[in-house]
């Protein structure tokens, strides 16, 4: 914001870190897949700055949660309003949640519009690429797929044998101790 104070302290130091963990290689990648879904070509220029102008007003982030899914956010409002454009970035977050994101890959409202935490924002464009993979999404995708369930199921045979096993086969399980270890010189009491 405009009357934000520069920070000072233990504040300072934390948007020191926050800002050395900014990433341009994989704010590129999103952005692209971000250019790509949405079908409009706005990544002109690198940076957290530049991110934040480009997305600060939300509308982006609206049509690429309409892009995973159609009509997910009806409606985008485009005003140079601040508290439309937290709103739009409110219903982009909502639907996130929605779709499935877990809340800890999810930047906060402030993080983008008060350019707090552009990383986290990033981090949150390649969560949702990653997890529209898992949901079946077809389009051009961004980072690896998630992992899913992989549950086996074993018959009663197999488990009989599972229990045949002498657990002790595969080594020594006792535990680490210090008995019989000196450190330095032993005392001898001369009397």
């Amino acid at each position: 914001m405009a009357n934000r104070t520069e920070s000072h302290g233990l504040t300072h130091d934390v948007k020191k870190k926050l800002a050395a963990r900014y990433n341009e290689q994989e704010e590129k990648e999103a952005m692209k897949w971000m250019e790509k879904l949405i079908g409009e070509d706005f990544y002109t220029e690198s940076g957290a700055k530049s991110v934040r102008g480009y997305l600060k007003d939300g509308v982006r982030l609206c049509k690429l949660a309409n892009a995973l899914q159609r009509g997910a956010i009806p409606k985008i409002t485009d005003s140079k309003m601040a508290f439309k454009q937290m709103e739009n970035i409110s219903n982009f977050l909502a639907f996130s949640a929605n779709y499935g994101l877990q809340s800890t890959d999810s930047f906060q409202t402030v993080d983008l519009y008060e350019n707090q935490n552009m990383t986290q924002v990033i981090m949150t464009i390649t969560a949702l690429g990653r997890h529209a993979q898992l949901k079946g999404f077809d389009g051009p995708t961004l980072g690896p797929k998630e992992a899913s369930k992989n549950v086996r199921e074993f018959d009663q045979e197999t488990i009989d044998k599972g229990k045949a096993y002498v657990s002790t086969q595969y080594g020594y399980t006792g535990g680490a101790n210090q008995s019989g270890q000196n450190f330095g010189k032993t005392r001898k009491i001369i009397g």
